[in-house]
């Protein structure tokens, strides 16, 4: 038990660091560029999307068929729906505590409640997913450590890692757009990570028990994804479109398409 769930910490610190170092890519933007911003904001809704069905919610519809007796299509689509009403929820509370702030005179930025929902959604996001690597991981211990099952666990933290990469990004660029210091975009982009060691660990622990959970909580997450990209990421990165038509538009399908070929590719 204790190899696993430290198998588990170690791959799910990988997959942290490599958010950390898709956060760093905001060192490389000396002065705002909005043309690259928005392609960026274009890129990371493309990934969003992406990720939201085969990283997410085909996964749940598969282990919804194998370890729940509830139909499939019943628990991913209530999942789904209470991500997505989680958010609006997120989304209006924010706005409420702004206005709460402007009434009393205090000083405060009108797109601050975009960003705490994208950190938000991304930081939900990266709880299944700690959880699939601790599960795939904690399954060694009631399966036995063959190679093919140790080769599936690490393709699983692989293909999460990956995909990490531009999530980081696509929490420290709006950061550092809205005027925060590339230091300061980078500690937050890179907290939105933190919870998926966390996570594996927990996943590792209780694996007999999340396996029944982790259907609704990957659709859960889709929600929430789907829900920040359409009604946020899209509309932002789409300013200024009679300047650059397209440009931003190619970054989601390009987004969209190097996701789709990383969870294809690595299963």
């Amino acid at each position: 038990m204790n190899n696993v769930v430290i198998l588990a910490l170690v791959a799910t610190l990988g997959t942290w660091l490599i958010t950390a170092l898709g956060a760093a890519t905001v060192v490389f933007f000396k002065k705002t560029n909005q043309k690259a911003l928005n392609l960026m904001l274009g890129f990371a809704a493309g990934v969003m999307i992406a990720a939201s069905f085969w990283s997410l919610l085909q996964p749940a519809i598969e282990r919804a068929e194998i370890y729940l007796s509830m139909p499939s299509w019943l628990v991913v689509t209530l999942g789904f729906l209470a991500g997505a009403v989680f958010m609006w929820i997120s989304d209006k509370i924010v706005s409420r505590a702004q206005r709460r702030a402007n009434s009393t005179q205090l000083q405060t930025n009108e797109r601050t409640h975009r960003i705490i929902l994208l950190v938000l959604s991304i930081t939900l996001h990266n709880i299944p997913e700690g959880l699939a690597v601790g599960v795939a991981f904690g399954a060694l211990h009631s399966g036995g450590v063959s190679p093919e099952a140790f080769m599936g666990a690490i393709t699983i933290a692989i293909g999460i890692g990956l995909q990490n990469f531009p999530e980081g990004a696509a929490v420290s660029i709006p950061l550092r757009r809205e005027g925060y210091s590339r230091k300061k975009s980078f500690l937050l982009g890179q907290a939105s990570g933190m919870v998926e060691p966390i996570a594996g660990v927990v996943g590792a622990l209780l694996v007999v028990y999340i396996q029944t959970f982790l259907p609704f909580a990957l659709a859960f997450a889709a929600g929430a994804m789907i829900l920040v990209a359409v009604h946020e990421l899209i509309p932002e990165c789409q300013q200024n479109q009679k300047v650059h038509p397209y440009f931003a538009t190619m970054g989601i399908v390009l987004g969209f398409a190097i996701m789709m070929l990383l969870d294809v590719m690595l299963g």
